[in-house]
């Protein structure tokens, strides 16, 4: 079998962990390969017992709450060893097995002079700033390339860490202390703090490159599962406005050792509107009560900073620019019962940028900064969806809707959320 990506097709927030969760039973691993504890996925499960259980996770792949599916933290990841520590914790506190869990050794840790940094300069920005989560994400991902990171591997030779630690801290002390004027922690106390839980996690650390492609090997399902998303990837996101890792198909490779033949579909997800959290431009930002509506009806707050986001109708120019960007063969659309009860669905088809009309993203950044979204109205509906399974469940205006939001986008839609719950969707081609 080959390698299934799911990536974010907006800004994030899309719903990937649903979709993750959707396609679990059917998959052998889920891996999380980008990213850190900047991100959430938000999964909402019905139990036979009739009761509905919402977990939250911001480290750990989705697959960590499907049986018999094996999760995996991959190269490409930061991990906060303290966070990683705590969800493991809290999910055992509810009866969620995780001795699944296998991590590479070669994924970065996020020390504590990291998130010291990531927080001053973000205050430092002022009206400059990028609106990170102040996790360390960012500074632990510079020291990636500049080859002075911290890896899990290093968590096991005590003399390789100090030595790393104490490299890094010949730098970031100075910076701390003489331009921040903030203590910076010593080597001592990073290296004792980074430690804490090397023995806890030592069973989980695995060549997962290897694993991965011998699976692989065997016949069994990979699903590659995304942090963050196409327009924050920091190659192909509104720049600088962007996460620091690769959020898109070819970040699927590199950030788990997977390489790109071995990978024939690429799902991407899509809400029936759009939001982002954070600074950027963002064309079809409301600033009215329909933006008010968006985010009380779809409880638009971030998984894991709680952050308010902010709202815009639907963007197929980004939908299709997601869709070339990964080579997405399928989109799940998200949410689409939020939309229930509106008049008319704006749908943003193209953008007007001083005159001039864009049907493709602009190829620079002031010119994004100053798109105009050209509209197009769908007509609305107000039945309830929560409970449609089918695609002919759902009203003639809602299959609509769907449809030209499909030919807009670039790629079929081969299913549609309509509630938060596990099984609330309406599979319209199977994705496995």
């Amino acid at each position: 079998m080959p390698a299934i990506a799911i990536i974010g097709a907006q800004w994030g927030d899309e719903g990937k962990g649903k979709a993750t969760d959707l396609l679990g039973s059917s998959v052998d691993y889920v891996v999380k390969f980008n990213g850190g504890n900047n991100a959430g996925h938000t999964v909402v499960i019905n139990t036979p017992e009739g009761k509905t259980e919402k977990y939250a996770l911001h480290l750990l792949p989705s697959g960590i709450l499907t049986p018999g599916c094996t999760p995996v933290i991959g190269n490409g990841v930061v991990v906060d060893l303290d966070v990683l520590i705590e969800e493991l914790d809290g999910l055992e506190a509810r009866g969620v097995d995780t001795s699944r869990l296998v991590i590479s050794a070669s994924a970065h840790v996020i020390a504590d002079y990291n998130r010291t940094l990531d927080k001053v300069t973000e205050r430092f920005l002022g009206s400059r700033r990028l609106g990170t989560t102040g996790r360390g994400i960012g500074p632990t991902y510079a020291d990636k390339m500049n080859r002075i990171g911290i890896r899990i591997q290093d968590l096991f030779d005590e003399k390789i860490l100090r030595a790393k630690v104490e490299g890094a801290l010949e730098l970031k002390g100075q910076v701390l202390t003489k331009i921040y004027n903030r203590r910076a922690p010593s080597v001592d106390e990073t290296v004792a703090e980074l430690l804490t839980h090397a023995d806890r996690i030592r069973p989980m650390v695995r060549d997962t490159g290897l694993l991965l492609n011998q699976a692989l090997d065997r016949g069994e399902t990979v699903l590659l599962e995304a942090g963050q998303a196409t327009l924050l990837d920091v190659d192909h996101g509104t720049y600088p406005f962007v996460t620091s890792s690769s959020a898109t198909a070819g970040g699927a490779c590199t950030g788990s050792g997977i390489p790109p033949m071995r990978m024939d579909q690429v799902i991407g997800i899509v809400k029936a509107y759009t939001t982002r959290v954070g600074e950027g431009p963002f064309p079809t930002e409301l600033f009215d009560d329909a933006g008010e509506h968006l985010r009380k009806v779809g409880a638009e707050f971030g998984t894991t900073t709680g952050r308010p986001r902010r709202c815009g109708w639907y963007d197929a120019v980004i939908a299709r620019y997601a869709a070339r960007v990964n080579g997405v063969t399928d989109f799940v659309l998200t949410k689409l019962d939020v939309l229930t009860g509106l008049e008319q669905v704006p749908v943003c088809v193209a953008y007007d940028v001083n005159g001039t009309r864009h049907d493709e993203m602009p190829v620079n950044q002031t010119d994004f900064h100053h798109a105009v979204p050209i509209y197009e109205f769908l007509p609305g509906w107000w039945e309830d969806i929560s409970g449609a399974r089918t695609f002919e469940d759902l009203p003639a205006n809602a299959q609509a809707y769907v449809r030209a939001v499909e030919q807009m986008s670039g790629a079929r839609i081969s299913a549609v959320g309509v509630g938060p719950s596990r099984d609330a969707t309406v599979v319209v081609h199977p994705l496995i």
